[in-house]
């Protein structure tokens, strides 16, 4: 047992994937406990907050007030206000106010800025534009004067006996506060998701729920066809004619399809992230099963097995003792198949809308589902679907990696 041990952890690939997937399960085991809290919690009354670090703009009014005169500060503001849409808007008056194209920059925000504020006025009505977009011109104008004199904002308080509005504060561009100072500050790496959800404790969780998914549906697979395939490789004749048929049934028809009528049977009430890895399991043993019976018919007329026979020794014993242990190695990498193929049979349902309800738990499939409901690839939402394809990704890889790492050292024809 030691030595294959030892060979296998000498395998570079079945490292690499083992210390991919070791990650991934201490992280899915650590950030809950650093983190804790239900996963599927709406934190944010809207959709898709972009990554970053939150502040509360309450806390941060009552902090103490930092002077700090930064010489680029006002520049950031101007950047941080322009967006892409007003940039190709200011772009459209300029050129038809007669300015060449060539000498305008929208990527150059001071260049684009000393070109409009020489240009912009107000009362010009250029051809083809209409007053609504005048007015929207004039609005992006009033903000860039506004930031570019960094007006004073002044916070005002009611007053208890007369009901009138009372300074209290007066907040000038120069004026900063320390996060650390702030009571309520949220970090959120990956932003929230369409139901304002923080995206990396769901992705977390949802980490976890279709590994588990995975677990179960591939040792339900690899048990059902581990034992069909020892018993029709073994056995033969009449046993062996009775599971090839049913497995060839199987064969013929696109275990995906059958996937799907079976789980669109049972309803969405009753499908639990349980219920879901038994459907996957099993439909998912065939191909497991003719790999292991071709293995035992090549293994049953060995001289260690007939001699079993002749000892009197009972099929199971035979089938443990004599049998098993010489395809340990292969039902353990088809198990690490089947763990890989499950979570991605999983993650194929649940972009269906035949996953796991969607009120207990979250799964990678899930989230998928609802990015694409609420068109997060088309708003540019990228870190509610990019995180969850880099985690299919990276647990599919590990556990392939670490099924090539086992095939190299016991298969004699790839052995280094």
């Amino acid at each position: 047992m030691k030595h294959t041990l030892r060979q296998v952890f000498h395998s570079s690939k079945f490292v690499t994937g083992f210390v991919i997937f070791s990650f991934i399960l201490l992280l899915i085991i650590i950030y809950p406990l650093i983190v804790p809290g239900d996963p599927l919690e709406m934190i944010g009354l809207g959709t898709f907050f972009k990554p970053g670090i939150y502040v509360s703009v309450y806390d941060g009014l009552n902090s103490e007030l930092h002077t700090l005169k930064l010489s680029d500060a006002a520049q950031k503001r101007i950047e941080n206000v322009l967006s892409a849409e007003d940039r190709a808007s200011m772009l459209d008056w300029l050129k038809a106010v007669g300015i060449p194209v060539e000498d305008i920059d929208i990527k150059d925000t001071e260049k684009l800025l000393t070109v409009w504020w020489e240009n912009y006025d107000p009362s010009i009505r250029p051809e083809g534009i209409t007053k609504a977009m005048r007015n929207y011109y004039e609005r992006i104008n009033k903000r860039l004067e506004s930031i570019k004199k960094a007006e004073d904002i002044i916070i005002a308080d009611v007053n208890s006996e007369t009901g009138e509005l009372v300074e209290k504060t007066v907040i000038t561009g120069t004026d900063y506060i320390n996060v650390g100072d702030v009571a309520n500050v949220r970090i959120l790496p990956l932003g929230t998701d369409n139901f304002g959800r923080d995206v990396l404790k769901e992705l977390v969780s949802a980490a976890k729920t279709s590994i588990f998914i995975g677990l179960i549906a591939g040792c339900i697979a690899t048990f059902i066809g581990l034992t069909l395939g020892l018993l029709a490789g073994f056995v033969g004749g009449i046993v062996d004619d009775i599971i090839m048929f049913f497995t060839n049934t199987f064969t013929s028809i696109p275990s995906f399809v059958i996937l799907i009528l079976i789980s669109y049977s049972i309803g969405q009430d009753q499908r639990g992230a349980t219920t879901v890895a038994i459907v996957i399991g099993c439909t998912a043993w065939v191909w497991t099963c003719r790999s292991v019976r071709s293995q035992v018919m090549s293994l049953r007329n060995r001289d260690h097995v007939n001699l079993s026979r002749l000892s009197g020794h009972s099929l199971i014993r035979i089938i443990l003792t004599d049998i098993l242990p010489y395809i340990a190695s292969y039902v353990v990498m088809a198990l690490i198949l089947q763990i890989s193929s499950a979570i991605l049979a999983e993650a194929q349902l649940s972009l269906l809308g035949l996953g796991p309800k969607t009120t207990e738990v979250p799964t990678l499939g899930l989230m998928m589902n609802w990015a694409m409901l609420y068109s997060a690839h088309i708003k540019g939402s990228w870190w509610a679907y990019f995180p969850v394809i880099f985690m299919i990704a990276l647990i599919s890889f590990s556990l392939n990696l670490m099924n090539t790492g086992l095939d190299q050292v016991f298969n004699p024809t790839l052995r280094d």
